[in-house]
């Protein structure tokens, strides 16, 4: 027995604590989309817990939560090199530090969780406090610096629609939350083990009964998402320019057509994805014209589309990254333009600091402008509905307007991540919105993945990734407001800041809780 593999793994560990850090948050990434092995996580949560108890002070137990948190957002957004070999030859020193200095920033947030942990006792109250300071670390993360909430450790659910349904009533943070508590199981006794397995019951049954009930009423109006799948080294080339327009032209007038045909009378929304246009779709006469040429009389077009602005001596002065919808006459009944920026990609929050621009901006090298938040976008013949452009849609509780709308539209460009992990997990994301607000989402993605997803996360059409074409669906009436929509993110903070208290005092000399 002392010869098992198990043991030599547990005695190297004890020896090289920082070393088994590292592969235990490798471990755990392999939870999140597009594997989905929540297994993993009852074997990585628990040998980091086991590590931070064996820590000699808080300053090494730091470390292991930092390695450990490292590790697994290295793992995680490994993708962004993709985006840099777009422009290898500007950016190829960026190559190898991209993941690696991204994740730096992101590991920070764990780290409070960590030295928790080690302060903690062993049992319940070590496996709750590091469960709710990570989720609280989570949600920092989301709003700090502009935020970044990718890859929550909820996402892990989001391969179908039964297991997210608690997103419904908590969010992904709560199902961040209740995730690394069942996690912490191989820690505790069997009677925890008891109680966890009723949780899952518990949980399944209700996104059992939430599935079943019936479908909210649809307003009939059928969706035709349009996938162009242009190389993005090829998107913006100037000798590309037409013919890249003319395949979504091309895709978007045979598909409406036979929409038309198969329901006749029905409203149309044909969605194009993020900048689809390599032309100012809102603003060029000769664009507008050749696109509303491709929609029949009840179709309406929205298209991602660069918009820009001009001084009166001719100088650029400032774009946006925008949504802009067209109708068969070739006017423009809304814009959208989008408002939560991605910092390095779309703007330089460091200008005139870096010795180089690392920002991709807008046409003629400037960054982007930022749009004035969420809005409902109402037109004739659709019902309103609520535009988000790119990642916009991963952060939870910010994405509905103050009028909630009817549906959502998420457009994006996710051919700058390649047919890596990263579209996948764009997707999750967008799934998870879905069910957090009970609202149906229709995702148009430039390669993949594009897909509709109903009120309930259930997802009723997909265009995979790699792929060049349409698909089509019946758009699906909105859901009644979830717990989740009108509380937001204030509920899973109150829950993660409740088992933190629980933890924080039971920690505390019996004498001192005495004489509080």
């Amino acid at each position: 027995m002392s010869q098992s593999l198990p043991f030599r793994a547990q005695a190297w560990a004890a020896r090289h604590p920082r070393c088994a850090a590292l592969p235990l948050g490798l471990l755990a990434t392999l939870a999140l989309p597009p594997l989905h092995l929540v297994p993993a996580l009852l074997l990585a949560i628990p040998g980091l817990l086991w590590l931070l108890g064996r820590a000699p002070g808080w300053r090494r137990a730091a470390v292991l939560g930092f390695l450990f948190a490292w590790a697994h957002h290295v793992a995680g957004v490994y993708w962004v090199t993709s985006a840099i070999l777009k422009d290898v030859a500007n950016f190829w020193w960026l190559v190898p530090l991209a993941a690696p200095a991204l994740a730096i920033p992101m590991a920070l947030f764990a780290v409070p969780a960590a030295v928790l942990a080690w302060w903690l006792p062993p049992g319940w109250r070590r496996v709750a406090g590091f469960a709710a300071a990570f989720v609280l670390g989570e949600l920092l993360r989301g709003w700090a610096f502009t935020g970044f909430p990718w890859n929550l450790i909820g996402s892990v659910w989001a391969f179908g629609a039964l297991p997210v349904q608690a997103a419904s009533l908590v969010g992904v943070h709560g199902l961040s939350l209740l995730t690394l508590l069942l996690a912490g199981l191989p820690l505790l006794g069997r009677r925890c083990w008891a109680a966890g397995g009723v949780a899952v019951l518990v949980l399944a049954g209700f996104g059992w009964w939430r599935l079943s009930g019936a479908e909210p009423a649809p307003p009939g109006v059928r969706l035709l998402l349009v996938q162009g799948n242009i190389a993005q080294e090829m998107k913006w080339e100037p000798a590309q320019r037409m013919a890249n327009f003319r395949r979504y032209l091309d895709l978007t007038a045979a598909a409406a057509a036979q929409q038309a045909a198969a329901h006749p009378g029905q409203p149309l929304a044909v969605i194009w994805p993020e900048t689809a246009s390599p032309f100012l779709l809102a603003q060029d006469p000769e664009a507008i014209r050749l696109a509303a040429t491709t929609l029949p009389p009840n179709a309406l077009l929205l298209g991602g589309t660069v918009r820009a602005e001009w001084a009166a001596d001719g100088r650029l002065t400032q774009v946006w990254n925008s949504l802009a919808v067209l109708n068969p006459a070739g006017a423009v009944l809304a814009v959208y333009d989008k408002a939560h920026l991605v910092p390095f990609g779309e703007y330089s929050p460091l200008a005139g600091l870096l010795p180089v621009r690392l920002a991709a901006g807008g046409a003629g090298g400037a960054d982007f402008g930022a749009g004035p938040g969420p809005v409902r976008l109402d037109v004739p013949g659709l019902p309103g509905f609520g535009a988000l452009i790119c990642y916009e849609v991963i952060f939870p509780g910010a994405v509905v307007p103050a009028a909630r709308p009817a549906w959502l539209v998420n457009i994006t460009n996710d051919s700058w991540f390649g047919e890596s992990a990263g579209p996948w997990q764009h997707l999750a994301a967008a799934r998870l919105r879905a069910v957090e607000e009970g609202l149906p989402l229709a995702r148009a993605a430039q390669s993949g993945i594009s897909a509709v997803f109903d009120a309930r996360g259930q997802r009723l059409a997909m265009l995979g990734l790699g792929q060049a074409g349409t698909v089509a669906a019946a758009l699906p009436g909105p859901g009644a407001p979830t717990l989740f929509s009108r509380l937001g993110l204030w509920l899973p903070f109150g829950l993660a800041m409740l088992i933190l208290s629980f933890a924080f005092v039971a920690r505390l000399p019996r004498e001192s809780r005495d004489t509080d």
